[in-house]
């Protein structure tokens, strides 16, 4: 035997029989075994390494029991494509997945992949623009595979890990996956990424996208799913060498849309100076109060809850007070929610319980780009969003209130 070789005692089929990260470390030291001379010490050397084999046995064997009986909501969108999904990833490495929110993209498909055996030998990392979206999307999928946040499904957000040994899927925020790669350049903990909503375009998803570009002939074994809206799916396809692209309906109900003018686009148009001042003041017209008589129209247009868009947390707190002191004395009755990210998880989750009565829900636009609220019958959106957008010259993002388009 040379200095080269250990004995042939079936460590490839062992070592193929263990998680990524084990199978690498253990290979490592099996290569570093044949290179000890001293038969003696090369033997306890491979006994330490038989004992840590069948250790890392026993830790696949309980990732492997821990993996959920999967099934898929038949009113989702997503569970008629679920076949051609599941044959389009096992042929491909990498696939696009397009969809509007709604489709149930985001809760089907990490369920999809362990359905396909993935996230047993590495875990599926599935990404989200924004922390309450990582969050809610966690609970969600936990509720509908019947385990709990922080088993077989966690999620990682600045200053929260809630994943642990067993953890199968790990939802978390694009920044997290970017502070990943600073310690484990090959992403070797994950057998398959799906990074979502990858349509908004900021710079950490550009930079994963461009990162894992490179990263993925040096890992055939990763899976790379990107989810977008279906304006431009074709875009991601070929950058990643004309990648299959799947389509995804949403579900679509008739839509009734009222124009409500408020502040300056409620005043008719005047060519008098003297009417500046007016104008002026109109520019501070309060928008809770808009709000609420929109509120107020809807409540008696019939059952269903409210959704109501605004563009950050001071907006929405606001406007919260203003709507809770309004309908004092219907309480009990409706029920009024704010959603942004700073606020306690309890407090995110009730807008995703069941509930007795009306509810409104005052958001950011999570709710439209990363989130599903159940229930919602009613949208009222005062025409403004906080967009983040790339400042080239300064190489940072910023975040800007901007108008929405009536279109």
């Amino acid at each position: 035997m040379n200095a080269h070789q250990v004995p042939d005692v079936g460590w490839s089929d062992r070592l193929a029989d263990l998680t990524i990260v084990d199978e690498r470390r253990l290979r490592h030291r099996l290569r570093s075994a044949g290179r000890i001379r001293e038969p003696a010490r090369r033997e306890v050397t491979l006994g330490e390494i038989d004992r840590q084999i069948t250790a890392g046995t026993e830790r696949l064997n309980r990732r492997r029991a821990a993996v959920p009986r999967i099934t898929f909501p038949d009113q989702l969108p997503v569970a008629a494509r679920v076949s051609e999904l599941a044959r389009t990833i096992t042929e491909h490495q990498v696939v696009i997945v397009a969809g509007e929110t709604g489709s149930g993209k985001s809760t089907q498909l990490p369920k999809l992949c362990l359905d396909l055996g993935r996230g047993v030998r590495g875990m599926i990392g599935h990404t989200q623009p924004r922390r309450i979206a990582a969050r809610a999307l966690a609970e969600r999928i936990a509720e509908e595979t019947g385990t709990q946040v922080g088993g077989a499904i966690g999620y990682s957000i600045r200053f929260g890990d809630h994943t642990g040994p067993n953890t199968l899927v790990k939802l978390m925020t694009d920044g997290i996956l970017l502070t990943e790669i600073g310690r484990d350049r090959m992403l070797w903990a994950y057998d398959t990424i799906i990074i979502d909503e990858a349509h908004e375009r900021s710079l950490n998803i550009d930079f994963l996208l461009g990162y894992l570009q490179g990263l993925l002939p040096r890992r055939p074994d990763l899976k790379l799913i990107i989810t977008s809206a279906t304006i431009d799916p074709g875009k991601f396809s070929r950058h990643f060498g004309d990648a299959p692209v799947v389509e995804v309906s949403g579900r679509t109900y008739p839509v009734e849309i009222r124009y409500r003018p408020y502040g300056l686009d409620a005043l008719p148009e005047v060519d008098d100076p003297d009417a500046e001042q007016s104008r002026s003041s109109a520019e501070s017209a309060d928008q809770a109060q808009a709000i609420v008589s929109a509120v107020d129209e809807l409540l008696s247009a019939g059952d269903g809850d409210i959704l109501v868009f605004l563009s950050g947390e001071r907006e929405i707190t606001d406007t919260t007070e203003v709507l809770r002191g309004h309908l004092a004395d219907r309480r009990g009755l409706t029920e009024v929610l704010p959603l942004y990210g700073r606020l306690s998880s309890a407090d995110q989750h009730r807008v995703f319980s069941a509930h007795r009565g009306r509810r409104i829900v005052l958001s950011t636009n999570v709710a439209e780009t990363s989130l599903t609220v159940p229930g919602i019958r009613y949208v009222v959106d005062p025409g403004a969003a906080r967009i983040s957008r790339a400042w080239p010259r300064s190489k940072v993002e910023r975040l800007t209130i901007e108008p929405v388009s009536e279109v």
